[in-house]
C-alpha cells in the first residue's frame, strides 16, 4: 500500500499553471478541487532590473523537510491570497516586499488534499532574516545558482517563469479597480453620481486595504461617482494620501470624450510607479481591450466584476502583464 504524498513529495503529481503573461485569481478559488489547500508566496528578490545579471533571489532552508524551497505559506480565515504572500513571506523571512507580476500556480497533492499554490514576484524592500522553526537559513543567489541549490523541479519552473518576468521588467504598474457594490440604479432617486456603496460594497472596499497594500501603491485615483470614490477611500486613507477625482477616469468622460480619457490614463502609466485608479462597467473593459490591441499583450476577456481589480503591468507604456483578481472576499 503506497504512502500519500507529503510536502517534501511535491514533484509527484504536480501540475504547473504558469504559462502566459495573464493570469486570473477567481472569486473561490478554493473550489476548484474537492478538499484543497491554499497558499501563496514569492520569488523574492534584489538587485536592479536594468541588469538581470545582478538580481539575486532567496532561497530558504526548511529545517522540518530539510529542503530549499522558496517562501510561502497557508492562507489564514479572512485573508486574500496577496495578503497570504506578503504576511507568510514577513513571518518566515522577517523582509518586507512589493509584489509584483502574478507568476501562475502549482498544484500537488498532500496527504488526501490538494495543495494550490499562487506564487508573484516580489521585491524586497527592507526588514532581517533570523533564523526560526520553519525557515532557519536563507541564501541570496544569483539566478542560475538558486536554480540549482532548489530542490525541487516545481520550484525551479517557478523560477524559470520569474526569470522571463524580470527580463521583460515593469516601469509601471496599475491597479485597476471596478468600484464595489453599490445601492440599485432602479431604487436610487437622486443624482447617480451620488448613489451609494451598500453593505456588501462598503465590505469589499475594507477588504481591497489588505489585499492591494502589499503592491505598495503610492497615488490612488477615481472617477467621481461616490460609489467610485468610497471604493478607494479606505486605501487612500491606509497610504496617506489623497485621491485625485477626475470625471476622465470613469463612464461619463470615457463616453464624451474617450481620447482625453485614454491620454488620462496614458499619463498615468508614463509617471512611473504603482497607481490605484477606480472606474466603472463601461471603461474599464473598453481601456484594457485599447491597452491590449496597442501593447505586447492579446486579450480576449477584460470583463470586470464589482470590486475586481486588474493589476496592469507596463513596459514603457506597453501592457506587458494583466492579472486578474476578480473579488476582494476572503478566500478561507
Amino acid at each position: 500500500m503506497s504512502k500519500k504524498p507529503h510536502e517534501n513529495n511535491k514533484d509527484q503529481g504536480s501540475e504547473l499553471e504558469l504559462v502566459g503573461r495573464h493570469q486570473v485569481i477567481g472569486a473561490q478559488p478554493a473550489k476548484e478541487f474537492k478538499r484543497s489547500t491554499l497558499a501563496a508566496g514569492a520569488v523574492l528578490w534584489r538587485g536592479s532590473l536594468e541588469d538581470v545579471d545582478s538580481i539575486e533571489v532567496a532561497v530558504i532552508h526548511r529545517p522540518h523537510y530539510d529542503d530549499w524551497s522558496l517562501a510561502k505559506g497557508k492562507v489564514d480565515p479572512g485573508e486574500s491570497l496577496p495578503t497570504t504572500a506578503a504576511r507568510e513571506i514577513k513571518e518566515e523571512t522577517g523582509y518586507d516586499v512589493r509584489l509584483g507580476k502574478l507568476l501562475g500556480k502549482v498544484n500537488y497533492p498532500v496527504l488526501d488534499r490538494m495543495k494550490v499554490v499562487y506564487y508573484w514576484t516580489g521585491e524586497v524592500l527592507g526588514g532581517e532574516f533570523t533564523p526560526n522553526h520553519e525557515v532557519d537559513e536563507i541564501r541570496w543567489l544569483p539566478l542560475s545558482e538558486a536554480r540549482s541549490l532548489l530542490s525541487y523541479d516545481v520550484d525551479r519552473s517557478v523560477l524559470d517563469k520569474a526569470e522571463k518576468r524580470f527580463r521583460l521588467p515593469a516601469t509601471s504598474r496599475i491597479l485597476y479597480v471596478r468600484h464595489a457594490h453599490a445601492h440599485k440604479r432602479a431604487s436610487w432617486a437622486g443624482n447617480d453620481n451620488k448613489r451609494p456603496l451598500d453593505r456588501k460594497g462598503r465590505r469589499q472596499a475594507e477588504l481591497l486595504v489588505p489585499m492591494l497594500l502589499p503592491f505598495r501603491p503610492s497615488a490612488v485615483y477615481s472617477a467621481v461617482p461616490d460609489r467610485c470614490q468610497s471604493t478607494v477611500a479606505p486605501l487612500a486613507e491606509a497610504l496617506g494620501v489623497d485621491v485625485a477625482v477626475d470625471e476622465l477616469y470613469g463612464d461619463d468622460g470615457w463616453i464624451t470624450n474617450m481620447a482625453k480619457s485614454q491620454q488620462a490614463f496614458e499619463d498615468i502609466i508614463a509617471k512611473g510607479g504603482i497607481s490605484v485608479v477606480c472606474g466603472q462597467g463601461l471603461i474599464i473593459p473598453d481601456m484594457i481591450a485599447l491597452l491590449s490591441a496597442k501593447g505586447r499583450l492579446p486579450l480576449v476577456d477584460t470583463s470586470a466584476k464589482k470590486a475586481s481589480v486588474w493589476v496592469l503591468s507596463f513596459n514603457h507604456g506597453d501592457l506587458t502583464g494583466a492579472d486578474y483578481l476578480e473579488s476582494p472576499l476572503p478566500v478561507k
